[in-house]
Parts: structure tokens; sequence; C-alpha cells
């Protein structure tokens, strides 16, 4: 069967299910699991490049291989871990691009994964821990990884989070990291975002922990559209300090991670560490919370006296510094509610893009790309209504000024 997959890697799976008869010398089963491989392995090539490449690695189902976490994110979390498990200081990025695996098996902590699923961050994450558990309530998911993680000295348990604590850490154990990666549909299949909707929900699977001077470390893995603020909150009623670090690749924020290091004091929430990156394009914006409440923005509501435009990158506007960016870069903003900015004269490396203002009316353009921030029309509604061909190196941004309503005319500059 492994020669089989290897011969059709490059097959339209489609297609190849239709041809079943040509493989009489396969079982049913055998050629649903060839399949699965073969389509697994498609989609994966550029998310787990690494273990696509492993022809002894097994994948599981669709679902559960889009809800893993990739390799630059797994190894970020791994890097976070080596870091001694404290705050990453303003001057080092806690990975780098073409950055290997971690093999340094030195540290005497125990991971927990209490989520385990495909098992990618429990992999990565193992490589700095001299014993790890895996805990997945689905047996398919266990089965896969008893032959995928067990290898690698991850010892696999087949039942809930819940159950696995109640069990066996009736108490915090010392020296400890707790990675849980919630699920975040609800029975309906229904997405949802709150910590406590999310199974299991961290708020109280930890709350027999809360309040202990044991020095464990609790990481997790949650969605994009968390709200920050509320999570936090939540959060700090059982343990404080926690780190957030948002996480993107090519500007899509793929995580939030929420990490509370071992033995790490309390510390005010106004200081918690913020940190956006790409790991992608390699930029870090690091910040606190106080940080970004002093924070000082002008804006310029003067659209004749400004040249060029800013949009932050996604992880900068999902973790909220939406003044301390203007601060920072020297810009202003283009409205007190829309998080564009301004400038007269360019400023380069800026996280995030950067257009250049044209003076042509947007509405003679016939082929443009369309950006609205703040703006009473979607995309597709305002490329409808100035009858615009989708494309090419224009650029019609609608936006508000002032509170007006308000179309500009830019190209791309970075």
């Amino acid at each position: 069967m492994d020669a089989f997959i290897a011969d059709h890697l490059g097959d339209d799976v489609a297609q190849l299910a239709l041809q079943r008869r040509r493989f009489s010398s396969l079982s049913d089963d055998e050629f649903r699991w060839a399949l699965q491989q073969i389509e697994a392995r498609q989609r994966l090539k550029d998310k787990l490049p690494s273990l696509v490449a492993d022809p002894d690695f097994w994948f599981p189902v669709r679902l559960s291989c889009e809800q893993c976490s990739s390799e630059l994110t797994a190894r970020y979390k791994a890097d976070l871990i080596k870091e001694n498990q404290s705050p990453i200081t303003n001057n080092q990025s806690p990975i780098t691009n073409n950055q290997s695996p971690i093999t340094n098996n030195q540290s005497p902590l125990h991971l927990t994964d209490l989520t385990g699923g495909l098992g990618i961050d429990t992999l990565f994450l193992s490589r700095c821990f001299t014993h790890t558990d895996y805990v997945e309530r689905d047996p398919e998911l266990c089965r896969l990884a008893l032959h995928n993680l067990a290898p690698h000295g991850i010892t696999v348990h087949n039942t809930t989070a819940e159950e696995y604590l109640s069990t066996n850490h009736q108490s915090p154990i010392t020296n400890h990291l707790y990675f849980v990666d919630p699920a975040r549909r609800d029975a309906h299949g229904g997405k949802v975002f709150r910590l406590s909707d999310c199974t299991p929900d961290v708020t109280q699977l930890f709350r027999p922990f809360a309040n202990r001077t044991s020095p464990f470390a609790i990481m997790l893995k949650l969605s994009p559209m968390l709200d920050i603020t509320s999570a936090l909150r939540d959060l700090s009623e059982l343990f404080t300090p926690w780190q957030v670090h948002v996480l993107s690749i090519r500007d899509e924020v793929k995580e939030v991670l929420l990490y509370h290091p071992a033995g790490a004091e309390d510390e005010p929430e106004a200081d918690t560490p913020i940190i956006a990156i790409d790991l992608a394009y390699g930029w870090t914006f690091r910040f606190t919370l106080s940080e970004e409440r002093a924070a000082k923005s002008t804006v310029n509501y003067q659209l004749s006296t400004i040249n060029y435009l800013y949009e932050p990158a996604s992880a900068i506007l999902k973790a909220g510094a939406f003044r301390l960016i203007a601060q920072r870069f020297g810009l202003e903003k283009l409205d007190s509610n829309t998080h564009l900015y301004t400038s007269d004269t360019l400023v380069p490396d800026f996280p995030g893009r950067i257009f250049r203002i044209e003076d042509r009316d947007p509405k003679t353009e016939r082929r443009a790309n369309v950006l609205v921030r703040n703006y009473p029309l979607s995309a597709e509604q305002l490329r409808r209504k100035l009858r615009l061909e989708d494309g090419g190196d224009t650029y019609v941004i609608g936006t508000r000024i002032n509170g007006r309503p308000t179309l500009i005319t830019a190209s791309r500059v970075q």
C-alpha cells in the first residue's frame, strides 16, 4: 500500500476514487486509507512539509488535518518554551524562518498535551521535555498517535482532558507544562469563541489549580476570533501573569496563544506582554496593554495633505495596537474610528500594506482591487456599484474621513 500511495501522490483523488476496479489487490479499507493519505499529503504539503515528506507518518481525516497546527506555529511554541519559559526580550525574535525543530532534551520539564489531535504541537513541543503525555478522547486519533508519536517516547492516553486530570493530576505538578487546544465548535457544529463555550472549558478545567504556588506553566492555543480582553479577564481570576502571542502567516492570523510561564511573578494586567508576529514575513511587534493605553495618536482629516496610506498587518490589529502603531512609526490616523494611517513622506518597513495615493477619480477606473475599511458598503457591493473589473495595479479604497464615506484611488508600494 505504501508503494501505491507513493505512485499516486500527484493524482487527482476524486478521479482516482472512480478507478477503484483497477486496484483489485487492495481491499476496500486499504483503498480508502490510501486515498485519505494521498489527499492529506496534497493538502498539507505547505503546512507540514517535513511530515508530508515522511512516508511513515499517518494522517487522519480531512477535518483533523484542517484543524492541526502548521510546522511554523508549532516551532514557535517550542522555541517559546526553550526560552526558559520566560517572556521574550524586546530585541529577540523567538524563531527564524529557516529554523529546524528543537533537539535539546536537557530540560527536566514534563509536558501534558490535554487535547492531542493530530499531535503536531505535541511532537514539536516534546523535544523540549524529558517526558510527554498525549491525551485525546478520539480513539482513531489515538490509534494514529500510537504509530506517529509513541516511537518518539510520547505516552498516549485515550481519555478526556477532564478525566485525565482528575485521575492523574489532582494537584498541579512542579515544572510541568499543560498544553490545551480547545475544540471551538458547539454540539451543533457551530463555531464558538468564548473560552467558556469551548471544549474543554479551560476556565473550569484548571479551576482546581487556581492560586496554587506550584511552578507549572499553561499554554492555550485559541481561535483567531478570540476576544483577547475577555479571555484575559476570565483567566486572570485563576492565574497571573499571562503573555499574549498573535501568530500570523502571510498576513493571516492563525492562532492566538495565551501563555502562563512557570514560576513567573504576578504583574499588573496592564503590563501583559503582547507579541504580534508574522512567521512567514519575519516581523515582530511587541507592546504591553499599558503602552497602548498611554499612546498618543493624531488624526489628519485633510486628504489633500497626505501622500501615503498604511494598513497595519492583521496580527497587529488583532493584538489591539491601534494607537501605538501610529506613535511608533510617526503616522497619523485617517479617521478616529478607522484603522488606516497616513504620512506625507514614505515610512519604510511598516508591518502591513503601504499605498501611494493617486490623484485620480476612482469613479473613472475600470479595473481595480477594492478595499473597504469602515465603509457603508462591502467590497463586492462597492465593486458592483463602480462597475469595476477585479485585479490590476490600482486600488480603490472605500473608507470614512471625518465620518463621511470617501473613495481613494491608490497604488501598492509595499
